[in-house]
């Protein structure tokens, strides 16, 4: 299992996946989930893998086999990132089929997202049948993987006017969340912050498991909520609220 999620905002994208591949008392493995395509000055793209990790592997040698070949059709000749999903979710349908026959058991899961010159950065989630949706005003994120830790977070906190700096640290302590519930999530952490229109990539992070700042993170989060729930109204007032409110 893995967490990745992708965050949309008018300044730009921010990307951030975990590494954990399989966690056992005595078997823990890690594999990277984030990879980038691009030709500077002219397209960034960023992909976030998530599911069986035969098919995610198999999918992503297929994308650099197109690439090497210059194939009619990938990833750094598709005019849209619209056609970059369509694109991945051909490659992922027939990695599925090739040897599984397509069992539950085989799918897998990407985001896609970045830009390309002459088109608003966007991101869009590639489902295991080849279909994808995108972000939208309301929920300006994507996830794939073990998403319902840390996604309270951001719902509460995101929109569209965040800053990327406001959308890594959101994606950082839901990541944490999501690690502090569940075992098979954890690091290497990988981020990317892509500031809108600039077609380079040069924010990119590795936050290993030793990392100060992912315990800073870790720490600091969890004081804030206990402090946050400390000064909860306790329920002994909610008799006197909900009758003050039936009076009026």
């Amino acid at each position: 299992m893995t967490y990745c999620v992708a965050i949309s905002l008018d300044a730009g994208l921010c990307f951030i996946s975990d590494s954990r591949t399989n966690a056992g008392v005595d078997n823990v493995s890690t594999y990277s989930k984030m990879h980038t395509f691009g030709i500077e000055g002219e397209r960034q793209i960023i992909l976030l893998s998530a599911g069986n990790l035969a098919t995610t592997q198999g999918v992503i040698a297929q994308i650099k086999k197109d690439i090497r070949q210059e194939s009619s059709i990938n990833l750094l000749n598709v005019p849209h990132l619209e056609d970059a999903a369509d694109y991945i979710g051909g490659v992922n349908i027939a990695q599925e089929e090739k040897h599984t026959g397509g069992g539950t058991s085989y799918e897998a899961r990407f985001i896609v997202g970045g830009q390309i010159q002459g088109h608003k950065p966007r991101a869009y989630l590639v489902y295991p049948q080849g279909n994808h949706i995108t972000t939208s005003a309301d929920t300006p994120y994507l996830q794939i993987g073990e998403s319902k830790y840390g996604k309270p977070i951001l719902d509460r906190i995101l929109s569209l006017e965040s800053s990327i700096e406001t959308a890594a640290l959101c994606g950082l302590v839901s990541m944490d969340s999501t690690m502090r519930s569940n075992l098979i999530v954890g690091p290497p952490i990988d981020v990317i912050l892509y500031p809108a229109d600039t077609l380079v990539i040069n924010r990119q992070y590795r936050f290993e498991e030793s990392s100060e700042y992912l315990r800073q993170i870790n720490k600091s989060w969890d004081a804030k909520l206990k402090e946050a729930f400390a000064s909860m109204p306790p329920i002994a007032w909610s008799a006197n609220w909900d009758q003050s409110k039936e009076n009026s």
